[in-house]
């Protein structure tokens, strides 16, 4: 793929993220590449331990759904940086019918790479700009993290 898969793709880790599907999420990314989303109160680390903790972590959704937008990238030869606007409704199973929806927005920020196999991410950080829709915490109880920024 040329430079338009860069733009094509800002976040090619949410769709298998939605899914679940770990294996494919390791491969948007490099060897070595670095994944941080201690905004949103994740790790930061290499990609296992990412994948780890997010097969972790997501256990309390019943589904998400990360929407992308405003997608910008920088092309500077064999690499780009490239950010994007992130929406991401998590539904957790509360024992009703529509269950409670928990939402996220902000920015993604890949640096990406060419490779012999196409544009990797060797780095993405996640900024967190708001969250909405918990009065609590549902892993600690601890009061929600409703906030704006």
């Amino acid at each position: 793929p040329g430079a338009a898969g860069a733009a094509v793709a800002p976040d090619p880790g949410s769709p298998p993220v939605d899914r679940r599907d770990w294996d494919q999420y390791r491969s948007v990314f490099t060897p070595d590449a670095r994944i941080d989303y201690t905004s949103v109160g994740g790790v930061a680390g290499p990609v296992d331990e990412v994948c780890d903790w997010l097969a972790e972590a997501l256990v309390m959704f019943e589904s998400t759904q990360h929407m992308i937008s405003n997608v910008s990238v920088e092309l500077d030869g064999d690499t780009a940086a490239v950010t994007a606007m992130v929406i991401n409704p998590m539904k957790i199973p509360d024992g009703t019918v529509h269950g409670t929806v928990w939402i996220t927005g902000g920015w993604y920020h890949h640096k990406l790479v060419r490779t012999p196999d196409g544009w990797r991410s060797r780095h993405l950080r996640e900024e967190a700009s708001w969250f909405q829709g918990l009065a609590q915490d549902p892993a600690s109880g601890e009061p929600g993290p409703d906030r704006a920024s």
